[in-house]
């Protein structure tokens, strides 16, 4: 990773500075980076489970460590893609003051109805194309929305119109999974063109439509879309965990920093959710004997 990166991503991850580490384009190679080193962890503590292993899914750049475990993408071609996709998402930021709202709704909140609005507040702002848009669907009455600063204000201070029962600013720079991140699509399709992309060896589900990849041109083509296309996560939860009644459902390895997929996977699915572990590269090392 270091030779690919041209810097110490291992020092970055453990002594930081944290807010380095929190930017784009430093953050998205250390989740794809550290999901993998957890995959490592797990085959070493139970090789078995990643030999039986017959779905995978990523969330937003995770789904590139997804496709490296499943044979598709090789590690270091994958990480390159990811540093470009990165430092392109990091430099679109920077160009629109934008960001990403975590909002829980009511039953009733009608999300689509308030980002029109919030539109229009920032068109009364003079803002030319404002844009406010669910970015990730998370779970039941769990969205994010991305978009302008001024629209996302605009949401919090009129949570209670549209049924928000919270809001919360992400620690993220920008509106990603929007059309604010055009800027980035060019640049990732471009290094995307250097990649073989093989057939995956199991099923892998996109965040764009959460259907499973068919073929690697399909692969090359949606990996581009993702970057302003919402990721649809709880869709993919549903494609992944459906099950016909009475049938088991499979154990689930969440590889990586943070167990926040298995809080949303709890939320989707908790049958799904009771046979759920999570997996971190640098936590509970057995002592080397």
């Amino acid at each position: 990773a270091e030779k690919v990166l041209g810097y110490d991503l291992l020092s970055l991850c453990l002594e930081g500075p944290r807010d380095a580490l929190d930017r784009t384009q430093h953050c998205q190679p250390a989740v794809f980076v550290a999901s993998l080193a957890a995959v490592e962890k797990l085959s070493r503590q139970r090789p078995e489970v990643v030999g039986r292993c017959v779905a995978a899914a990523g969330y937003s750049v995770g789904e590139f460590a997804a496709l490296v475990f499943a044979g598709a993408l090789d590690f270091a071609e994958a990480l390159q893609a990811v540093k470009v996709r990165a430092e392109a998402m990091q430099k679109a930021s920077e160009a629109v003051p934008s960001g990403m709202l975590s909002v829980i709704g009511r039953r009733q909140a009608n999300y689509k109805f308030a980002c029109l609005e919030a539109r229009e507040h920032c068109e009364s702002l003079g803002i030319e194309n404002p844009v406010c848009t669910v970015s990730n669907y998370l779970f039941p009455d769990s969205r994010v929305i991305a978009g302008h600063l001024q629209a996302l204000e605009f949401l919090q201070e009129n949570a209670r119109k549209y049924y928000f029962t919270r809001t919360k600013m992400l620690p993220v720079s920008g509106a990603f999974h929007t059309r604010l991140m055009e800027p980035a699509v060019e640049p990732l399709a471009e290094a995307l063109k250097s990649v073989e992309i093989q057939k995956p060896l199991l099923c892998v589900y996109s965040n764009v439509d959460g259907k499973k990849y068919m073929h690697s041109s399909h692969i090359k083509k949606l990996l581009v879309k993702q970057v302003v296309s919402p990721v649809l996560w709880e869709q993919t939860m549903h494609s992944v965990y459906e099950r016909k009644q009475g049938t088991d459902f499979p154990y689930t390895y969440e590889v990586g920093p943070g167990n926040q997929l298995g809080a949303i996977l709890k939320k989707c699915n908790l049958k799904a959710w009771k046979q759920y572990k999570h997996v971190d590269a640098v936590e509970d090392e057995e002592v080397a004997e």
